[in-house]
Protein backbone atom coordinates (compact mmCIF):
# COMPACT_ATOMS: atom_id res chain seq x y z
CA UNK A 1 0.00 0.00 0.00
CA UNK A 2 3.08 2.25 -0.09
CA UNK A 3 2.01 3.77 -3.41
CA UNK A 4 -1.26 5.13 -1.98
CA UNK A 5 -1.61 8.63 -0.59
CA UNK A 6 -0.50 8.91 3.06
CA UNK A 7 -3.17 9.32 5.77
CA UNK A 8 -3.81 12.80 7.20
CA UNK A 9 -1.60 14.14 9.99
CA UNK A 10 2.05 14.36 10.93
CA UNK A 11 2.42 10.63 11.59
CA UNK A 12 1.13 9.79 8.08
CA UNK A 13 -0.34 6.50 9.30
CA UNK A 14 -3.83 5.33 10.18
CA UNK A 15 -4.66 5.67 13.87
CA UNK A 16 -7.82 3.61 14.53
CA UNK A 17 -9.16 3.71 18.09
CA UNK A 18 -11.40 0.63 17.84
CA UNK A 19 -10.41 -2.07 20.30
CA UNK A 20 -10.43 -5.79 19.51
CA UNK A 21 -9.81 -9.15 21.17
CA UNK A 22 -8.84 -9.30 24.82
CA UNK A 23 -8.35 -5.53 24.98
CA UNK A 24 -11.96 -5.01 23.84
CA UNK A 25 -13.22 -7.63 26.28
CA UNK A 26 -11.43 -5.99 29.22
CA UNK A 27 -12.51 -2.44 28.34
CA UNK A 28 -16.12 -3.52 27.79
CA UNK A 29 -16.12 -5.08 31.26
CA UNK A 30 -14.55 -1.95 32.77
CA UNK A 31 -17.11 0.30 31.02
CA UNK A 32 -19.85 -1.30 33.13
CA UNK A 33 -18.25 0.18 36.27
CA UNK A 34 -18.08 3.74 34.87
CA UNK A 35 -20.53 6.63 34.86
CA UNK A 36 -22.54 6.56 31.62
CA UNK A 37 -23.74 9.52 29.58
CA UNK A 38 -26.01 9.43 26.54
CA UNK A 39 -24.65 10.94 23.34
CA UNK A 40 -26.40 11.98 20.12
CA UNK A 41 -26.33 9.96 16.91
CA UNK A 42 -23.98 12.56 15.41
CA UNK A 43 -21.56 12.18 18.32
CA UNK A 44 -21.84 8.40 18.01
CA UNK A 45 -20.98 8.52 14.32
CA UNK A 46 -18.00 10.79 15.04
CA UNK A 47 -16.76 8.32 17.67
CA UNK A 48 -17.06 5.46 15.17
CA UNK A 49 -15.22 7.49 12.51
CA UNK A 50 -12.39 7.88 15.03
CA UNK A 51 -12.67 4.19 15.88
CA UNK A 52 -12.15 2.97 12.31
CA UNK A 53 -9.35 5.46 11.63
CA UNK A 54 -11.37 7.62 9.23
CA UNK A 55 -10.76 10.66 11.45
CA UNK A 56 -7.01 10.03 11.77
CA UNK A 57 -5.11 11.61 13.53
CA UNK A 58 -7.78 12.45 16.16
CA UNK A 59 -7.39 10.53 19.40
CA UNK A 60 -10.59 11.80 21.00
CA UNK A 61 -13.00 14.70 21.25
CA UNK A 62 -11.58 18.20 20.91
CA UNK A 63 -10.42 20.60 23.62
CA UNK A 64 -11.59 24.20 23.79
CA UNK A 65 -8.34 25.34 22.18
CA UNK A 66 -8.91 22.82 19.38
CA UNK A 67 -12.52 23.93 19.01
CA UNK A 68 -11.58 27.62 18.76
CA UNK A 69 -8.67 26.98 16.40
CA UNK A 70 -10.81 24.87 14.07
CA UNK A 71 -13.61 27.47 14.02
CA UNK A 72 -11.29 30.46 13.55
CA UNK A 73 -8.48 29.16 11.34
CA UNK A 74 -9.03 25.48 10.42
CA UNK A 75 -6.30 24.22 12.75
CA UNK A 76 -6.23 22.35 16.05
CA UNK A 77 -4.02 23.45 18.95
CA UNK A 78 -1.13 21.28 17.71
CA UNK A 79 -1.32 22.80 14.22
CA UNK A 80 -3.14 19.88 12.57
CA UNK A 81 -5.47 21.04 9.80
CA UNK A 82 -9.13 20.30 10.59
CA UNK A 83 -12.21 22.09 9.16
CA UNK A 84 -15.12 21.19 11.50
CA UNK A 85 -15.18 20.77 15.32
CA UNK A 86 -15.52 17.18 16.53
CA UNK A 87 -17.03 17.50 20.00
CA UNK A 88 -19.23 15.69 22.52
CA UNK A 89 -21.50 17.39 25.06
CA UNK A 90 -23.42 16.75 28.29
CA UNK A 91 -25.64 18.54 30.81
CA UNK A 92 -24.20 16.50 33.67
CA UNK A 93 -22.91 18.99 36.24
CA UNK A 94 -21.03 16.34 38.24
CA UNK A 95 -18.53 15.33 35.54
CA UNK A 96 -15.10 16.87 35.96
CA UNK A 97 -11.62 16.65 34.45
CA UNK A 98 -9.98 13.38 35.38
CA UNK A 99 -13.19 11.34 35.31
CA UNK A 100 -13.50 8.15 33.30
CA UNK A 101 -16.90 7.80 31.62
CA UNK A 102 -18.74 5.61 29.10
CA UNK A 103 -20.58 7.01 26.07
CA UNK A 104 -23.93 5.42 25.14
CA UNK A 105 -25.68 5.93 21.79
CA UNK A 106 -29.06 7.63 22.24
CA UNK A 107 -30.93 5.40 19.79
CA UNK A 108 -29.55 1.91 20.43
CA UNK A 109 -28.32 2.31 24.01
CA UNK A 110 -25.05 0.68 22.95
CA UNK A 111 -21.91 1.70 24.82
CA UNK A 112 -19.87 3.05 21.92
CA UNK A 113 -16.74 4.22 23.72
CA UNK A 114 -15.03 5.00 27.00
CA UNK A 115 -13.45 8.38 27.59
CA UNK A 116 -10.95 9.97 29.94
CA UNK A 117 -12.17 13.52 30.48
CA UNK A 118 -9.32 16.03 30.30
CA UNK A 119 -11.42 19.20 30.07
CA UNK A 120 -14.99 20.40 30.53
CA UNK A 121 -15.89 23.68 28.85
CA UNK A 122 -18.63 25.83 27.39
CA UNK A 123 -18.71 27.29 23.89
CA UNK A 124 -20.37 30.08 21.96
CA UNK A 125 -22.72 27.96 19.84
CA UNK A 126 -23.74 30.85 17.60
CA UNK A 127 -20.09 31.60 16.90
CA UNK A 128 -19.50 27.97 15.87
CA UNK A 129 -22.54 28.02 13.59
CA UNK A 130 -21.47 31.26 11.91
CA UNK A 131 -17.97 29.87 11.30
CA UNK A 132 -18.93 26.37 10.16
CA UNK A 133 -22.30 26.89 8.45
CA UNK A 134 -22.00 30.60 7.55
CA UNK A 135 -25.41 31.13 9.17
CA UNK A 136 -27.20 31.06 12.53
CA UNK A 137 -30.54 30.23 10.94
CA UNK A 138 -32.10 27.42 12.99
CA UNK A 139 -33.88 26.16 9.86
CA UNK A 140 -30.46 24.91 8.75
CA UNK A 141 -30.25 21.26 9.91
CA UNK A 142 -26.63 21.60 11.02
CA UNK A 143 -27.30 24.78 12.99
CA UNK A 144 -30.30 23.13 14.61
CA UNK A 145 -28.13 20.28 15.91
CA UNK A 146 -25.36 22.53 17.23
CA UNK A 147 -27.84 24.80 19.01
CA UNK A 148 -29.48 21.72 20.57
CA UNK A 149 -26.18 20.47 22.01
CA UNK A 150 -25.93 20.05 25.77
CA UNK A 151 -24.42 22.76 27.99
CA UNK A 152 -20.87 21.45 28.38
CA UNK A 153 -18.35 20.05 25.91
CA UNK A 154 -16.08 17.26 27.14
CA UNK A 155 -12.57 16.79 25.80
CA UNK A 156 -10.38 13.76 26.06
CA UNK A 157 -9.07 10.56 24.46
CA UNK A 158 -11.48 7.74 23.73
CA UNK A 159 -11.37 3.98 23.28
CA UNK A 160 -14.01 2.78 20.83
CA UNK A 161 -15.85 -0.41 21.73
CA UNK A 162 -18.52 -0.73 19.04
CA UNK A 163 -19.47 0.18 15.48
CA UNK A 164 -23.07 -0.63 16.53
CA UNK A 165 -25.09 -2.06 13.59
CA UNK A 166 -23.05 -0.80 10.62
CA UNK A 167 -20.90 -3.87 9.80
CA UNK A 168 -23.92 -6.20 9.92
CA UNK A 169 -26.56 -3.97 8.34
CA UNK A 170 -24.29 -2.84 5.49
CA UNK A 171 -22.21 -5.96 5.05
CA UNK A 172 -20.13 -5.79 1.88
CA UNK A 173 -20.55 -2.00 1.64
CA UNK A 174 -19.40 -0.61 4.99
CA UNK A 175 -15.63 -0.29 4.98
CA UNK A 176 -12.88 0.85 7.28
CA UNK A 177 -10.02 2.87 5.73
CA UNK A 178 -7.60 -0.04 6.07
CA UNK A 179 -10.01 -2.17 4.04
CA UNK A 180 -10.52 0.32 1.21
CA UNK A 181 -6.78 0.87 1.02
CA UNK A 182 -6.23 -2.86 0.59
CA UNK A 183 -8.87 -2.98 -2.16
CA UNK A 184 -7.21 -0.10 -4.03
CA UNK A 185 -3.77 -1.64 -3.61
CA UNK A 186 -4.93 -5.05 -4.82
CA UNK A 187 -6.45 -3.39 -7.90
CA UNK A 188 -3.21 -1.52 -8.59
CA UNK A 189 -4.86 1.89 -8.21
CA UNK A 190 -2.85 4.95 -7.15
CA UNK A 191 -4.93 7.86 -8.39
CA UNK A 192 -8.40 7.43 -6.91
CA UNK A 193 -11.26 9.94 -6.96
CA UNK A 194 -13.94 9.76 -4.29
CA UNK A 195 -17.53 10.53 -5.25
CA UNK A 196 -19.55 11.61 -2.21
CA UNK A 197 -23.17 10.46 -2.25
CA UNK A 198 -26.18 10.80 0.01
CA UNK A 199 -28.69 10.28 -2.81
CA UNK A 200 -29.15 7.56 -5.44
CA UNK A 201 -27.05 8.23 -8.55
CA UNK A 202 -28.93 10.18 -11.19
CA UNK A 203 -27.44 10.94 -14.61
CA UNK A 204 -25.38 13.89 -13.34
CA UNK A 205 -23.70 11.71 -10.70
CA UNK A 206 -23.01 9.08 -13.35
CA UNK A 207 -21.51 11.74 -15.60
CA UNK A 208 -19.27 13.04 -12.78
CA UNK A 209 -18.00 9.53 -12.07
CA UNK A 210 -17.29 8.83 -15.74
CA UNK A 211 -15.36 12.07 -16.16
CA UNK A 212 -13.20 10.97 -13.22
CA UNK A 213 -12.80 7.45 -14.62
CA UNK A 214 -11.21 9.00 -17.73
CA UNK A 215 -8.40 10.66 -15.77
CA UNK A 216 -8.02 8.41 -12.70
CA UNK A 217 -7.15 4.78 -12.07
CA UNK A 218 -10.56 4.34 -10.51
CA UNK A 219 -13.49 5.95 -8.72
CA UNK A 220 -14.60 5.24 -5.17
CA UNK A 221 -18.36 5.72 -4.98
CA UNK A 222 -18.47 6.42 -1.27
CA UNK A 223 -21.91 6.85 0.19
CA UNK A 224 -23.10 7.87 3.58
CA UNK A 225 -24.82 5.16 5.60
CA UNK A 226 -25.21 7.33 8.71
CA UNK A 227 -28.37 9.17 9.71
CA UNK A 228 -29.78 11.64 7.16
CA UNK A 229 -32.35 14.39 7.29
CA UNK A 230 -36.07 13.72 6.94
CA UNK A 231 -37.14 12.87 3.39
CA UNK A 232 -33.78 11.49 2.24
CA UNK A 233 -33.81 8.01 0.67
CA UNK A 234 -32.57 5.23 3.01
CA UNK A 235 -29.10 3.79 2.50
CA UNK A 236 -30.22 0.26 1.63
CA UNK A 237 -32.35 1.61 -1.25
CA UNK A 238 -29.47 3.79 -2.47
CA UNK A 239 -27.11 0.80 -2.36
CA UNK A 240 -29.42 -1.25 -4.57
CA UNK A 241 -29.92 1.64 -7.01
CA UNK A 242 -26.18 2.25 -7.32
CA UNK A 243 -25.46 -1.46 -7.78
CA UNK A 244 -27.78 -1.75 -10.80
CA UNK A 245 -26.22 1.38 -12.31
CA UNK A 246 -22.63 0.21 -11.83
CA UNK A 247 -23.42 -3.30 -13.09
CA UNK A 248 -25.07 -2.03 -16.28
CA UNK A 249 -23.28 1.20 -17.19
CA UNK A 250 -19.67 1.10 -15.95
CA UNK A 251 -16.68 -0.87 -17.21
CA UNK A 252 -15.82 -3.60 -14.73
CA UNK A 253 -12.82 -2.72 -12.57
CA UNK A 254 -13.20 1.06 -12.81
CA UNK A 255 -15.47 1.61 -9.81
CA UNK A 256 -15.57 0.48 -6.19
CA UNK A 257 -18.58 1.13 -3.99
CA UNK A 258 -18.21 1.73 -0.26
CA UNK A 259 -20.05 3.17 2.72
CA UNK A 260 -19.06 5.22 5.77
CA UNK A 261 -20.92 5.95 9.03
CA UNK A 262 -20.63 9.73 9.45
CA UNK A 263 -23.72 11.92 9.69
CA UNK A 264 -24.11 14.81 7.30
CA UNK A 265 -23.75 18.28 8.78
CA UNK A 266 -24.78 20.06 5.56
CA UNK A 267 -21.92 22.49 6.10
CA UNK A 268 -21.26 23.06 2.39
CA UNK A 269 -17.69 24.34 1.86
CA UNK A 270 -16.36 23.28 5.28
CA UNK A 271 -17.86 19.84 4.90
CA UNK A 272 -16.26 19.49 1.46
CA UNK A 273 -12.89 19.91 3.20
CA UNK A 274 -13.81 17.31 5.81
CA UNK A 275 -14.94 14.94 3.06
CA UNK A 276 -11.59 15.29 1.31
CA UNK A 277 -9.71 14.87 4.60
CA UNK A 278 -11.24 11.56 5.59
CA UNK A 279 -11.22 10.30 1.97
CA UNK A 280 -7.45 10.82 2.16
CA UNK A 281 -7.50 8.41 5.09
CA UNK A 282 -9.50 5.98 2.99
CA UNK A 283 -6.73 6.14 0.36
CA UNK A 284 -8.23 8.56 -2.17
CA UNK A 285 -5.92 11.01 -3.91
CA UNK A 286 -8.77 13.21 -5.17
CA UNK A 287 -12.23 14.33 -4.08
CA UNK A 288 -14.84 15.11 -6.73
CA UNK A 289 -16.39 18.50 -5.97
CA UNK A 290 -19.38 19.37 -8.11
CA UNK A 291 -22.22 21.85 -7.76
CA UNK A 292 -23.47 22.59 -4.22
CA UNK A 293 -21.35 19.93 -2.54
CA UNK A 294 -22.76 19.05 0.94
CA UNK A 295 -25.12 21.98 0.70
CA UNK A 296 -28.71 22.46 1.75
CA UNK A 297 -31.21 25.14 0.76
CA UNK A 298 -29.70 28.41 -0.47
CA UNK A 299 -27.11 28.88 2.26
CA UNK A 300 -24.10 28.50 -0.06
CA UNK A 301 -23.18 29.51 -3.58
CA UNK A 302 -23.21 26.62 -6.09
CA UNK A 303 -19.39 26.49 -6.26
CA UNK A 304 -18.36 27.76 -2.80
CA UNK A 305 -17.23 24.23 -1.96
CA UNK A 306 -14.73 24.39 -4.83
CA UNK A 307 -13.45 27.87 -3.97
CA UNK A 308 -12.64 27.00 -0.35
CA UNK A 309 -9.85 24.64 -1.42
CA UNK A 310 -8.00 27.71 -2.72
CA UNK A 311 -8.49 29.51 0.60
CA UNK A 312 -6.87 26.97 2.94
CA UNK A 313 -3.09 26.88 3.58
CA UNK A 314 -1.09 25.22 0.82
CA UNK A 315 -0.30 21.61 1.72
CA UNK A 316 -3.02 21.43 4.39
CA UNK A 317 -4.51 18.44 2.57
CA UNK A 318 -2.81 15.87 0.38
CA UNK A 319 -6.13 14.83 -1.14
CA UNK A 320 -6.79 17.26 -3.99
CA UNK A 321 -10.11 18.59 -5.20
CA UNK A 322 -11.25 17.46 -8.63
CA UNK A 323 -13.59 20.29 -9.60
CA UNK A 324 -16.32 19.57 -12.16
CA UNK A 325 -18.63 22.24 -13.53
CA UNK A 326 -22.43 22.28 -13.46
CA UNK A 327 -23.67 19.19 -15.34
CA UNK A 328 -27.00 18.64 -17.08
CA UNK A 329 -28.78 16.95 -19.94
CA UNK A 330 -28.74 19.00 -23.15
CA UNK A 331 -31.40 18.25 -25.75
CA UNK A 332 -29.35 19.76 -28.57
CA UNK A 333 -26.16 17.93 -27.55
CA UNK A 334 -28.25 14.80 -27.20
CA UNK A 335 -26.63 13.77 -23.93
CA UNK A 336 -24.99 14.83 -20.68
CA UNK A 337 -22.84 17.96 -20.79
CA UNK A 338 -21.40 20.71 -18.61
CA UNK A 339 -21.11 24.48 -18.76
CA UNK A 340 -17.62 24.01 -20.18
CA UNK A 341 -18.66 21.67 -22.97
CA UNK A 342 -22.15 22.79 -24.00
CA UNK A 343 -22.63 25.96 -26.11
CA UNK A 344 -26.44 25.91 -25.98
CA UNK A 345 -28.89 27.97 -23.96
CA UNK A 346 -30.82 27.21 -20.79
CA UNK A 347 -33.97 26.32 -22.74
CA UNK A 348 -32.17 23.26 -24.11
CA UNK A 349 -30.84 22.17 -20.72
CA UNK A 350 -32.47 19.87 -18.19
CA UNK A 351 -30.93 20.45 -14.76
CA UNK A 352 -30.84 17.32 -12.62
CA UNK A 353 -30.94 17.10 -8.84
CA UNK A 354 -31.68 14.59 -6.12
CA UNK A 355 -34.37 16.90 -4.78
CA UNK A 356 -36.24 16.87 -8.09
CA UNK A 357 -35.86 13.08 -8.37
CA UNK A 358 -37.28 12.56 -4.86
CA UNK A 359 -40.14 15.01 -5.42
CA UNK A 360 -41.11 13.45 -8.76
CA UNK A 361 -41.13 9.89 -7.43
CA UNK A 362 -42.82 10.72 -4.14
CA UNK A 363 -45.67 12.32 -6.10
CA UNK A 364 -46.05 9.22 -8.25
CA UNK A 365 -44.42 10.74 -11.33
CA UNK A 366 -42.27 8.98 -13.91
CA UNK A 367 -38.59 9.78 -14.28
CA UNK A 368 -37.56 10.52 -17.89
CA UNK A 369 -34.48 8.72 -19.21
CA UNK A 370 -32.67 12.07 -19.21
CA UNK A 371 -32.95 12.06 -15.39
CA UNK A 372 -32.28 8.47 -14.48
CA UNK A 373 -31.41 5.12 -15.99
CA UNK A 374 -34.53 2.90 -16.17
CA UNK A 375 -32.97 0.24 -13.89
CA UNK A 376 -32.36 2.89 -11.22
CA UNK A 377 -35.80 4.43 -11.65
CA UNK A 378 -37.39 1.00 -11.13
CA UNK A 379 -35.62 0.51 -7.79
CA UNK A 380 -36.70 3.96 -6.59
CA UNK A 381 -40.27 3.57 -7.83
CA UNK A 382 -40.60 0.29 -5.89
CA UNK A 383 -39.35 2.05 -2.75
CA UNK A 384 -41.87 4.89 -3.02
CA UNK A 385 -44.67 2.50 -3.92
CA UNK A 386 -43.97 0.41 -0.81
CA UNK A 387 -43.72 3.60 1.22
CA UNK A 388 -47.16 4.70 0.01
CA UNK A 389 -48.63 1.27 0.81
CA UNK A 390 -47.30 1.44 4.38
CA UNK A 391 -48.82 4.90 4.83
CA UNK A 392 -52.15 3.69 3.46
CA UNK A 393 -52.15 0.68 5.81
CA UNK A 394 -51.35 2.90 8.77
CA UNK A 395 -54.10 5.38 7.88
CA UNK A 396 -56.63 2.60 7.30
CA UNK A 397 -55.82 1.10 10.70
CA UNK A 398 -56.32 4.47 12.36
CA UNK A 399 -59.62 5.00 10.54
CA UNK A 400 -61.03 1.63 11.60
CA UNK A 401 -59.70 1.79 15.13
CA UNK A 402 -57.46 -1.21 14.46
CA UNK A 403 -54.50 0.40 16.14
CA UNK A 404 -52.90 -0.60 19.44
CA UNK A 405 -52.43 2.25 21.84
CA UNK A 406 -49.11 2.47 23.63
Amino acid sequence: MADLIAPHGKQEKLMPLLLAGKELEAETKRAKTLKHITITTRETSDAIMMGIGAFTPLTGFMTKADWKGVCDKYTMADGTFWPIPITVSTNDESIKAGDEIALDDEETGTTVATMRVTEKYTIDKESECKAVFRTNDKEHPGVEKVMAQAKYNLAGPIKVLSEIYYPEQFKGLYQRPAESRKIFSDMGWKRIAALQLRNPMHRSHEFLAKIAVEVMDGVYIHQLVGKLKAGDIPADVRVKAIEVLVDNYFVKGTVVQGGYPMEMRYAGPREALLHALFRQNYGCSHMIIGRDHAGVGDYYGPFDAQKIFDEIPKGALKCQNLNIDWTFWCNKCGGMASMKTCPHGKNDRLMLSGTVVRKTLSEGGQLPVEFSRPEVAKVLQEYYQNLDEKVEIKLHGAATGDVKKS
